[in-house]
């Protein structure tokens, strides 16, 4: 199955954004793609100088018009869409950085609120946004059972296991991953890794441009790149083939022989 990965710089203009993303949909769809995903902070670039309280006065909640809108692009185009965007909270002058994913019909079936805020290597996520409290259940798609995570994720090798365990066959981790000594070549090798202990694809869309690296990746189960995007913007694609997964796994059968019997005696 075909998939489509965006990799664009966001300006700061929201609606500017939208406009850009409807038409990489249909974009996406015109050259047969069964999905579409998007990076994080799609929505808009907020700067150093936008203050927290700026930030929440732009973010929407999910039943809003950014979401709405692409919702009916992917109906209207008949693809999955999976994007991010800056939710509202309950928390005074804070966000929620969140992934959604939206099925062919232009229904949302699931999203995920970000829980590992990027509090590392100089910035402070959390001056600004909210930490989500729970990980969304993987949900069946047309290229299979998609778990989510979202960019700083990625460091923390649990939570794609989690997904793994819970069903997890592709992870989609929409990111906007920080330029800065040796950062490219960890978002390499950690989106290689994640694939390869769990057997499974992995789809992660970067932003580029601004203060991010770009190097969009989809890498298979046995962790050969599909697709590395460079510093291009604009639209790259792979396909997607479960029977890797499961052939992956019979010969290479991490999750079967994990020793989850012992790993408890340690004590800390």
């Amino acid at each position: 199955m075909k998939i489509a990965v965006v990799q664009f710089k966001a300006s700061i203009k929201k609606e500017e954004n939208l406009k850009k993303i409807i038409q990489y949909i249909s974009k996406a769809s015109k050259n047969n793609s069964s999905l579409v995903a998007f990076p994080e902070f799609m929505m808009f670039y907020t700067n150093s100088k936008q203050t927290a309280k700026q930030l929440a006065e732009n973010s929407e909640t999910i039943d809003g018009n950014f979401v709405k809108s692409i919702a009916l692009s992917a109906k209207e185009n008949k693809i999955q869409v999976v994007g991010s965007f800056y939710e509202k909270s309950n928390k005074k002058d804070r966000v929620y950085d969140t992934s959604f994913i939206i099925d062919q019909n232009g229904k949302l079936i699931s999203s995920y609120r970000k829980i590992h805020l990027y509090d590392a290597l100089g910035f402070r996520e959390s001056d600004k946004m909210k930490s989500g409290s729970k990980i969304s259940k993987p949900v069946k798609t047309s290229i299979g059972k998609l778990g989510m995570m979202i960019c700083y994720d990625l460091r923390f090798p649990e939570m794609s296991r989690t997904l793994a365990i819970a069903g997890s066959e592709v992870l989609v981790i929409p990111s906007a991953w920080v330029k800065g000594k040796s950062k490219e070549e960890h978002w390499i090798t950690i989106n290689k890794t994640r694939a390869i202990e769990n057997g499974c694809y992995v789809i992660a869309p970067d932003h580029v441009g601004n203060i991010y690296c770009g190097r969009s990746l989809v890498v298979d189960p046995y962790g050969k790149i599909l697709l590395d995007m460079k510093k291009r913007q604009g639209i790259g694609y792979a396909n997607i083939d479960l029977k890797k997964i499961k052939e992956t796994r019979k010969v290479l059968p991490l999750l079967k022989n994990r020793r989850t019997d012992v790993y408890p005696t340690l004590r800390v």
